[in-house]
């Protein structure tokens, strides 16, 4: 009889579980049984686990051979624990030695011929097992660069079993092919990834790797709308642009990820764990330094916008965005039970996402940057005549972005035509990226010595109560802003997102407290769409 045991880590969301794998010979007829709950990907280790201990050259026990995954409680999937599993059946048939295994946390899958092959979200559970108190990690080549960000780890990159099994026999570790670049999970998705402005990543946008970054620039005319993302930027709030077709909507969108400030280390950790749980980290990139950019076709469902799926929820396009941006263009296309389900991580900064086989919890702290047409052929109010959409139909378009989703939008920008004078103009008229990210660094570091005391980092994080009682604007200042108030034009809540936006401004202009002007801008930007809101806002 023999007796062996390893770890390994079952992703329950983007937060790893330790699982303890345990290994059982006994005399007996020939059976391989897998127990603790393990799904159907990972109940067909046994015959992956079997063959490629065979061709590794190592022998497979005749007996009755059992393996356990303990917490048997948590659901557990994927092909991660292949690795583990076969380890821990050497160890127990004695060709490993159990004493060495007891201490290693093993990550991966297993070819048929031996090869040792990437998983998903080997980050997060490499900061699972740092977390438990282990110190060595084994992994795939391929993920091994992701799993060193975790500091305090040793890590060891394997390219097959046979690589492994040789060096925990301190036996000559042969030569083995190296893997192919592409060899990591969905590496297709990865492949379709678009950068941001000034960003490392991008997330499923639909179209190819750009090679080169975006620049504000370029963008001709759209002084409100620049204006407005330069504020979005430096507050972190959201933004909604609406106007005709083809007026630059999309292109000031991929310009926001380049104004926003590059990502802390514990922040590209946090997003790089979630790209690593959904597989779509880019081959060669293993840390996502810079702001993501997630843009989702409008026929995107709410699974997929939110998070979910069969089995155990994967993070969605909100989770992906998480410290960046999340554009949704073409608003009013989108399912309405897909933007309602918006709400949430809007207000808590996370998505909780519930199924049959458990509940799961996703970072989900973006800037959501929504863009709309006026009407569905996109002419109303803008070039007159020209709409041939009925009063019916543009209520009806517009009504499908409801009330309470633009009540947490904080800057509404009209963006209109550009005209031929603006697209003659010379080039070097308009700021680029740069120099409107310095001043969206500088403001952000303005509201964060504000705030050295307190858990919030940006305007748009602090509650409307604090503004109003610790950080008060200049006397008179919100006036006009109060009036609106009183006569229905905003709503209680639009208050205080007013007020937050006018401390962004300030900081902007270098202002001790927001006075009086800044409370304007902020207001306008709060009601700058004006009457093409959807009736029922509870705004201008």
């Amino acid at each position: 009889m023999g007796f062996a045991r390893t770890c390994s880590v079952a992703l329950v969301g983007v937060e790893g579980v330790v699982v303890e794998v345990q290994a059982d010979l006994e005399p007996g007829v020939a059976a391989f049984t897998l127990v603790g709950l393990p799904d159907k990907s990972l109940i067909e280790s046994r015959d992956r686990v079997r063959a490629a201990v065979l061709n590794s050259g190592a022998e497979w026990p005749q007996k009755k051979l059992t393996v356990g995954l303990s917490p048997a409680s948590v659901p557990k999937g994927g092909s991660g624990f292949d690795l583990a599993v076969a380890c821990a059946v050497l160890g127990a048939a004695e060709r490993l030695d159990p004493r060495e295994l007891a201490d290693l946390m093993m990550i991966g899958e297993l070819g048929l011929d031996g090869r040792v092959r990437p998983v998903r979200g080997v980050l997060p559970a490499v900061l699972a097992a740092a977390d438990a108190g282990y110190r060595h990690v084994v992994v795939p080549e391929q993920t091994a660069a992701e799993a060193a960000l975790v500091p305090g780890v040793s890590v060891l990159g394997v390219r097959s079993l046979r690589q492994l099994i040789a060096i925990l026999t301190d036996e000559p570790v042969p030569e083995e092919e190296r893997p192919p670049d592409d060899g990591r999970p969905d590496a297709m998705l990865a492949g379709l990834m678009v950068p941001g402005a000034g960003a490392g990543t991008g997330v499923l946008a639909g179209s190819p790797v750009a090679t080169r970054q975006p620049d504000m620039a370029e963008v001709a005319g759209q002084l409100a709308a620049r204006k407005a993302l330069e504020v979005a930027a430096a507050g972190g709030h959201h933004l909604l642009l609406m106007g005709p077709p083809g007026a630059g909507k999309t292109m000031l969108a991929e310009r926001l990820p380049g104004l926003l400030p590059p990502l802390t280390q514990k922040e590209a950790l946090e997003v790089t764990a979630v790209h690593s749980v959904a597989g779509v980290l880019p081959p060669g990139k293993p840390l996502v330094d810079a702001p993501p950019y997630c843009s989702p076709h409008h026929s995107a469902t709410m699974a997929a916008l939110v998070g979910g799926g069969n089995g155990l929820p994967r993070p969605g396009a909100v989770s992906l965005a998480h410290r960046g941006v999340l554009f949704l263009d073409e608003a009013p296309e989108f399912s309405g039970k897909a933007l309602d389900a918006l709400r949430q991580p809007l207000e808590s900064g996370h998505v909780v996402v519930a199924r049959s086989a458990g509940m799961m919890r996703m970072p989900a702290r973006f800037l959501l940057l929504l863009a709309a047409n006026p009407c569905p052929c996109g002419r109303h109010t803008q070039w007159g005549d020209g709409c041939d959409c009925t009063p019916m139909a543009i209520r009806r378009y517009q009504g499908r972005l409801s009330g309470p989703l633009l009540d947490r939008i904080d800057l509404r920008v009209h963006v209109s035509p550009v005209s031929r004078a603006e697209l003659a103009a010379p080039p070097g008229g308009a700021e680029n990226t740069a120099s409107v990210a310095a001043r969206v660094l500088e403001a952000r570091a303005r509201a964060l010595a504000r705030y050295t005391e307190t858990p919030w980092t940006t305007n748009s994080d602090v509650p409307g109560h604090e503004l109003r009682t610790r950080w008060y604007p200049a006397p008179g200042a919100l006036r006009e802003a109060e009036t609106d108030l009183e006569h229905g034009l905003l709503t209680a809540r639009g208050l205080d997102r007013v007020l937050r936006v006018a401390w962004t401004v300030a900081d902007l202009a270098g202002h001790d407290r927001p006075t009086a002007e800044d409370v304007a801008q902020a207001l306008h930007l709060r009601t700058g769409v004006g009457r093409s809101v959807p009736v029922g806002s509870g705004e201008r």
